[in-house]
């Protein structure tokens, strides 16, 4: 990164991460220019090495949030009991509105937090509307560098509205609601893919190692030429892709109705799959899915907090690490989940593998914090984050061992995922330079930022009244019309109940 301390520093006597034993192993670190070069004791360092003592700390790679929202950033606790389909039905009014710095503000605010707990690098799609521009991706980049964060920051974009995706919405609205919706349409695909091709050409964040991706936001939500618009822009690039995939039944027996396959199926007809392709949630996933993904060694950013909240069911951990799926791990925004904590998402994780009796079935402490690190690193394409290990970069967070989560220190791994709440995170190293130090942002004025979120929040609520008005007409009729759609049969059930009551 290009705001990475030069020199040489040296972490001494902290207790580092190691999954082979229960409690790590005492060592130092020895970074040079923002790479880990050395591990162990007594290692050799040059006059004028920096030292930051580690003694009483839990030493582990920064966590990497594989999938996120940074436009949520103002949207915490906008909704309650909402599906998937209500959360896209409310976009307008909980993401309109926004000026420049109003996309801004909210990209630092997810950014904060998960610095703050933790995070390192995160996957962010991120929504422009009426289309992407330069300058709001700009300010974006700029909120990620002003952290200190590591990011893929990619354009989520489709040409439909959920009104167009989702087979018959459209005809079950009343005329009067059908002209207000006709209100709301996408710009042709043409506009975006150049808005996106525009965005690409002028980006200036790489030394930053903040990435631009591109993020098809739903396949159902998108033409097939913008489907392989969006797959052609990315390849012609080096980009990487990244789309919500199988995240609900309603987008599972959806992609049945007009496709006639699976959204995966879909995907791999349209040449969006590869290692450079990501699935986010993935709930709705068959057998045959987990395999094609396998083939193409894509990966799949699994969701665990949002897929609870807005109810879509649970998605099959155990079976995508069985079949060789690369798995990550994500947050979701802050509209849909509503933190950016991973430790959260590591626990929920963890904790929903085990919806069934036969502990053989369960996934263990240590593959959730594999998918946490390095899991994510491979999402992300960043080769050398997500280990402590020389050669890769020092992106690592400092535990407090002496906090009340900590005592006694019995398991290192069992403890980060089933104790751990982001609230002994001591210190955030990204590239060498400490973002958190002693549990506050090195970088970042917080009392200032605490000040422009409430402004914002205040002027927003007059700006977006209209939109939220307009939600609340929609709202009763995607209520209902969704769950009822959601009773098709489909050949996967990730529901606890085997028949859902609606």
């Amino acid at each position: 990164m290009a705001e990475q301390t030069r020199g040489t520093i040296l972490i001494e006597g902290g207790r580092l991460l190691d999954t082979a034993t229960p409690r790590g192993v005492v060592g130092d670190i020895l970074i040079q220019d923002g790479v880990i070069v050395g591990i162990g004791n007594n290692l050799a360092c040059p006059d004028g090495t920096a030292r930051i003592d580690a003694t009483n700390c839990l030493l582990h790679p920064g966590l990497i949030n594989a999938h996120t929202h940074g436009h949520g950033g103002l949207q915490k606790g906008m909704g309650d009991r909402w599906t998937l389909e209500l959360l896209l039905a409310a976009g307008p009014w909980i993401s309109g509105g926004r000026a420049l710095s109003d996309r801004r503000l909210a990209s630092l605010l997810c950014a904060a937090e998960m610095a703050l707990k933790g995070c390192t690098a995160a996957y962010d799609l991120t929504a422009e509307l009426p289309l992407p521009t330069i300058e709001g991706f700009d300010a974006c980049a700029s909120a990620y560098a002003d952290v200190g964060m590591r990011a893929q920051l990619a354009p989520m974009v489709a040409d439909l509205t959920v009104y167009e995706a989702i087979p018959g919405l459209m005809d079950a609205l009343p005329p009067a609601r059908k002209a207000e919706v006709e209100k709301l349409r996408l710009q042709p695909a043409e506009k975006c893919l150049a808005a996106m091709k525009a965005i690409v050409k002028a980006w200036r964040w790489s030394a930053h190692d903040i990435h631009v991706a591109i993020a098809p936001t739903i396949p159902l939500h998108c033409t097939e030429d913008f489907l392989t618009g969006c797959a052609r822009l990315a390849r012609e690039h080096g980009l990487r892709l990244h789309s919500h995939v199988g995240e609900s039944r309603v987008q599972a027996v959806s992609a049945i109705r007009r496709y006639g396959r699976t959204l995966v199926a879909e995907c791999e007809r349209l040449g969006l799959l590869g290692a450079d392709f990501t699935v986010a949630h993935g709930i709705w996933l068959d057998d045959n899915d987990l395999a094609r993904l396998t083939e193409h060694g894509a990966s799949i950013s699994h969701n665990p907090g949002s897929n609870l909240k807005l109810g879509n069911g649970v998605a099959r951990l155990r079976a995508m690490l069985d079949r060789g799926v690369t798995v990550a791990l994500g947050t979701d925004g802050p509209g849909s989940a509503d933190n950016q904590n991973m430790f959260e998402a590591m626990r929920d994780a963890a904790r929903l593998s085990r919806l069934t009796p036969d502990p053989r079935a369960w996934v263990s402490a240590g593959e959730v914090v594999h998918a946490a690190t390095e899991g994510g690193a491979r999402a992300l394409g960043f080769e050398k984050c997500g280990k402590l290990a020389p050669g890769y970069h020092a992106d690592l967070v400092f535990l407090d061992l002496h906090h009340i989560n900590w005592l006694p220190h019995n398991d290192s791994v069992n403890q980060i995922v089933h104790v751990e709440d982001s609230r002994a995170v001591k210190h955030v190293i990204v590239g060498g330079t400490m973002i958190v130090r002693d549990g506050q942002l090195t970088r970042i004025n917080h009392a200032q930022l605490a000040h422009e979120a409430e402004a914002a929040r205040e002027r927003l609520e007059a700006a977006t009244a209209d939109a939220k008005a307009l939600f609340e007409r929609l709202a009763p009729i995607v209520a209902s019309y969704c769950p009822g759609l959601a009773q098709v049969p489909y050949q996967l059930n990730r529901y606890l109940e085997s028949t859902p009551r609606f």
